[in-house]
């Protein structure tokens, strides 16, 4: 069973960077996709980035490209998520996950197999 937890959340200001943890358990594929969800208050949980374990390519939400860089350990089986120039409208509820599938994603679908409990990122202009 694999079991996934977030750490690292808090409150910045607008501006400021945080990177995000994501601690895994469990047996996790060679050739798998893992990534960060978010969700705002009254919104959809929305695909932040994903990191395919077999290449190593990587994709990111359009909102967050160029701010965000996702990233992994892999024989410590660490998932990050660092995150700079943040604005409001990042604030946020951050979820790990994985198992991820890209197009759900980038269709703005939250599908995953396995999920962390979330880390609350909260952005102060």
């Amino acid at each position: 069973q694999v079991q996934l937890m977030e750490s690292g959340g808090g409150s910045v200001q607008a501006g400021g960077s945080l990177s995000l943890s994501c601690e895994v358990s469990g047996h996790i594929s060679s050739n798998t996709c893992m990534g960060w969800f978010r969700q705002a208050p009254g919104k959809e949980r929305e695909g932040v980035a994903a990191l395919f374990t077999g290449v190593g390519s990587t994709w990111y939400g359009d909102s967050v490209k160029g701010r965000f860089t996702i990233s992994r350990e892999k024989h410590l089986q660490m998932l990050y998520l660092h995150m700079s120039d943040l604005k409001s409208q990042d604030t946020a509820m951050y979820y790990c996950v994985a198992d991820c599938r890209l197009a759900a994603m980038v269709a703005g679908k939250a599908v995953a197999r396995y999920w962390g409990q979330g880390t609350q990122v909260t952005v102060s202009s």
